[in-house]
């Protein structure tokens, strides 16, 4: 008899610890995922964009070391990829996420555990069946399942797939943050060459403001030229030296930024003065179609996982509403006495299924269901925004590239108007012919002319790299074409839904 105990509590825990696997294949309670029809238009408006702008290939399958071709620039990307901290913190919300993903997905198996008691207590002689108080002892040994959950209605499985969902988004916030970390070193690190140019320019045009002041205060000195014409020029040389410190200024702040996105000083290379005309810029990225923008853009996806993380919140919601079942159950020893702990006779057992049906709450589960309806509304408005944002930024930075080549050309003409403008005032105003007056306006028009030409270079570089980083472009730092032929030495491609983020060494 006791042999046959044993067996069925042996069956019993089992049985038990194997209906996680026959239940696996119960429905779910959570609606079907349907992606929402994206609310933009179904093609690019690539007015004035070059042709050779728009090939095959995506932009986000282009490496970074391939876009920035400078080796300078690629060493700064490189290291704020190793020490930026925001990256640092989007790698540890990851591995936060895993976590808690790990932990709901534990809800899903059985919790089985040893455990070892021992009890002494006096009974009383009231409670006593002989009638006088007496002291007793209680030895026990078991292993069991405790208050495992049959996940009939999907309540558990719908809460693991919502930390699941959740994983995947911070996985491409970290992308995200990754994308824009190297648009962010891209763009500092050419304003920093942009003021440079300018602080160049400006020292130019203080050394010419500098001769030409000489020679008026010999006329002046000579009775050829008033003290008014001696004063505007002086203004002059003053107005470029105010400029030129304003300029060292925004080098200054540019490297300070710089730093703080590297996340370590720069290097003796990097922090040497260098112009933007100098500098080898980024090729035009690959727009592609519209419809690629839903899988390369880190903010749609992971906004698309929040979705799917409301709609298992709605099924486990909905799970609610119905009965939950729970099993207990123990197998083990006991005796009254610890060397006869583990003689004959001293099995014991305990089998405690419970059922634990809804009955009236409050309506506490219709406002928690009411709660996750209107948070899976809230994420769909999320994902649509996330598209129109993203479809902007692509809109916005193709719109400037369509006027840019436009905006160079007229700026290029104007600086040579305007340096021919220049020397025949000078030649004008030494002959006699006009006053000092031409010959000044004409030296501020020709500065203002190559600071245009200089601005205007700086937004056309920024412009291609807003472009790549709007089109997704940044995660990869080799191309997927040239990774292949190396052999395989980029990146993780990027998350996709059923795989789990790659979380880099920290």
């Amino acid at each position: 008899m006791r042999a046959a105990r044993i067996r069925f509590a042996s069956r019993t825990l089992a049985i038990a610890a194997a209906l996680p696997a026959v239940l696996g294949g119960c429905g779910t309670l959570a609606p079907v995922h349907e992606r929402p029809a994206a609310p933009v238009a179904a093609a690019w408006d690539t007015t004035g964009v070059p042709a050779d702008a728009q090939p095959a290939r995506a932009a986000a399958d282009i490496g970074w070391r391939e876009f920035y071709p400078d080796a300078a620039l690629q060493r700064l990307i490189a290291l704020a990829l190793e020490h930026n901290r925001d990256l640092r913190v989007a790698v540890l919300n990851i591995e936060a996420a895993r976590a808690q993903y790990g932990i709901q997905r534990a809800d899903r198996l059985p919790a089985i555990g040893a455990s070892a008691n021992a009890t002494r207590q006096r009974l009383p002689a009231d409670l006593s069946l002989p009638g006088q108080g007496r002291i007793g002892d209680q030895y026990e040994v078991a292993v069991g399942v405790t208050a495992f959950e049959l996940d009939l209605f999907g309540r558990v499985r719908n809460l693991a797939e919502a930390a699941l969902a959740e994983y995947f988004a911070t996985g491409e916030a970290h992308r995200a943050v990754r994308i824009g970390l190297v648009a962010q070193v891209a763009g500092t690190w050419l304003s920093g060459r942009a003021a440079d140019e300018q602080s160049a320019l400006l020292e130019r045009t203080i050394a010419a403001r500098e001769d030409t002041l000489r020679l008026i205060r010999l006329r002046f000195g000579g009775g050829a030229a008033s003290e008014l014409e001696l004063r505007q020029a002086e203004g002059l040389l003053e107005s470029a030296r105010a400029e030129l410190a304003e300029a060292k200024r925004l080098r200054l702040q540019a490297r300070n930024a710089l730093e703080l996105l590297v996340g370590q000083p720069l290097p003796a290379d990097a922090a040497a003065p260098r112009l933007l005309s100098q500098t080898q810029l980024p090729a035009d990225p690959p727009v592609g179609l519209p419809s690629a923008l839903l899988e390369r853009r880190p903010d749609i996806m992971a906004a698309e996982e929040r979705l799917r993380g409301a709609n298992a919140n709605i099924g486990a919601a909905r799970a609610a509403f119905f009965p939950r079942i729970t099993l207990t159950g123990a197998f083990g020893t006991a005796s009254s006495e610890l060397d006869g702990l583990f003689g004959g006779g001293s099995a014991t057992w305990r089998f405690a299924p419970q059922l634990v049906l809804p009955l009236f709450d409050g309506g506490r589960n219709r406002a928690n269901l009411d709660l996750a309806e209107a948070r899976r509304e809230l994420a769909v408005a999320r994902y649509e925004q996330a598209i129109q944002q993203a479809f902007r930024e692509v809109a916005d930075a193709l719109a400037a590239r369509g006027t840019i080549d436009e905006r160079l050309r007229a700026q290029q003409a104007q600086v040579d108007a305007a340096a021919r403008a220049l020397e025949l005032a000078e030649m004008r105003y030494r002959s006699g012919v006009d006053s000092q007056l031409q010959w000044l306006d004409a030296q501020r028009t020709l500065l203002s002319a190559q600071q245009g030409l200089l601005a205007a270079r700086l937004a056309g570089a920024s412009n291609l790299i807003e472009l790549y980083k709007s089109l997704g472009g940044g995660w990869l730092e080799h191309s997927a074409t040239s990774a292949a032929s190396a052999g395989g030495a980029s990146r993780p491609s990027p998350v996709r839904r059923r795989r789990t983020p790659a979380v880099p060494r920290r």
